[in-house]
Order: C-alpha cells, then sequence, then structure tokens
C-alpha cells in the first residue's frame, strides 16, 4: 500500500524558514521521482518542487531561489527546505510521486506564512 506522510508544517511570519518531511512507504523510493505539492484554499493543486531519482531538482519561478528539495533514499524520506517564505506560500503542502498518482494523496501538512 503506497503512503506518504507528511510532516513540518506550521505557522511562521513573513521572511521565516520551515523545512517540510514526506515519509514514503510502498514504493521503490530510490528509483522514483518525487514532488512537493501544495494547495491553497479556493485554488487548484500545484506543483512546487521535483526531485529526480539521481538527484536532479526543478522549481516554477514562483518558489525558486528560496526552496529546496532534497531527499535520503536510506530513510525514505522527501524534504523541503523553504526559506522567505511569503504569505502567498500559505497552503497544505503534499507530497507525491512525479507525475502524481491521484489515488496516493496523503493528508498534508498545514504552513501558514502570517505576522
Amino acid at each position: 500500500q503506497v503512503q506518504f506522510v507528511e510532516s513540518g508544517g506550521g505557522l511562521v511570519q513573513p521572511g521565516g524558514s520551515l523545512r517540510l518531511s514526506c515519509a514514503a512507504s510502498g514504493i521503490r523510493f530510490s528509483i522514483a521521482a518525487m514532488g512537493w505539492y501544495r494547495q491553497a484554499p479556493g485554488k487548484q493543486r500545484e506543483l512546487v518542487a521535483t526531485i529526480r531519482s539521481a538527484g536532479s531538482t526543478n522549481y516554477p519561478d514562483s518558489v525558486k531561489g528560496r526552496f529546496t528539495i532534497s531527499r535520503d533514499n536510506a530513510k525514505n524520506t522527501v524534504y523541503l527546505q523553504m526559506d522567505s517564505l511569503k504569505p502567498e506560500d500559505t497552503a497544505v503542502y503534499y507530497c507525491n510521486v512525479y507525475p502524481s498518482s491521484p489515488s496516493n494523496w496523503g493528508q498534508g501538512t498545514q504552513v501558514t506564512v502570517s505576522s
């Protein structure tokens, strides 16, 4: 059974940082491309970072230079370091394989950026 468990969200002031973690199970993690996604209230879910099995990464312009995705294949875990956070980064953050598998979304972790 495929499962993704996200953690590390919270309330942070603008300009602050958070580090999200996602523990994966039920997949061949070391060969899987992984992604972090987010969904803000009233908006569609969007992709914010990807990492290939070999470690190459990609980001949309909205987070490039502020977010960093990484992975630990020994722990079946993918991370998202978020710096210089903005109020528009407020959303529920999810991880999934990339491209995403519709049936495997976890509960996500809430990130709120507010003063």
